[in-house]
């Protein structure tokens, strides 16, 4: 069975830092891009960064450039996501999701679609 399993979220302050993690299990993901997204309440699904099987490309979205940085552990099968500097707007359940398919892709893929797999969440909350 695929896991997904996020966490490192929490409630902190702005302009605090978080970092997330995602601990993959059931299957091996070194070869596939992984990605973080985000879902505030009322809101749809969004992109947040993604990261290429090797680390060699990354993608961000515009809202978190610069102050997040996402990075992989191939070894430990685990994805991270550094959030520095964070604003109110950040508050949001943040998902890990992992592409299959797309062997050593060297494409940081933004898109919902292109994700197969998908952790549970993890809740990020930045107070004033």
């Amino acid at each position: 069975q695929v896991q997904l399993v996020e966490s490192g979220g929490g409630v902190v302050e702005a302009g605090g830092s978080l970092r997330l993690s995602c601990a993959a299990s059931g299957r091996t993901f070194t070869t596939q891009t992984m990605g973080w997204f985000r879902q505030a309440p009322g809101e749809e699904r969004k992109f947040v960064a993604a990261i290429t099987w090797n680390g060699g490309n990354t993608n961000y979205a515009d809202p978190v450039k610069g102050r997040f940085t996402i990075s992989r552990d191939n070894a430990l099968n685990t994805v991270y996501l550094q959030m520095n500097s964070l604003k109110l707007e950040d508050t949001a359940v943040y998902y890990c999701a992992a592409q299959w398919g797309y062997e050593r892709s060297w494409f940081a893929s933004a898109e919902v679609s292109e994700y197969m797999y998908w952790g549970q969440g993890t809740p990020v909350t930045v107070s004033s």
